[in-house]
């Protein structure tokens, strides 16, 4: 079993920032960060492979940044230049084959 603890959301207006963490119990594998808004599908933002690999929504291209602190077993989700489009409950996803684990998700509210 792994627990993913998140932190770091609340509201910013928009073109301010925010950071995500997400705290796992056990070694990084592939992490990242996913996001939900009423009545829609859940949507990949960012991904952080094990070995270095990054791959992001083409919404949040050059706006957000995913990062992570190996020794504190750490995923970071830097968000900058953030749209009132970006609100949404935010994710954090972990893979440890052959399970998947999500965190219990926080709220990022950006006004215009």
């Amino acid at each position: 079993q792994v627990q993913l603890v998140e932190s770091g959301g609340g509201l910013v207006q928009a073109g301010g920032s925010l950071r995500l963490s997400c705290a796992a119990s056990r070694s990084i594998v592939t992490m990242g960060w996913y996001r939900q808004t009423p009545g829609k599908q859940r949507e990949l933002v960012a991904m952080l492979t094990r070995g270095g690999s990054t791959n992001y929504a083409d919404s949040v291209k050059g706006r957000f940044t995913i990062s992570r602190d190996n020794a504190k077993n750490t995923v970071y989700l830097q968000m900058n230049s953030l749209k009132p489009e970006d609100t949404a409950v935010y994710y954090c996803y972990a893979n440890y084959w052959p399970t998947a684990y999500w965190g219990q998700g926080t709220q990022v509210t950006v006004s215009s």
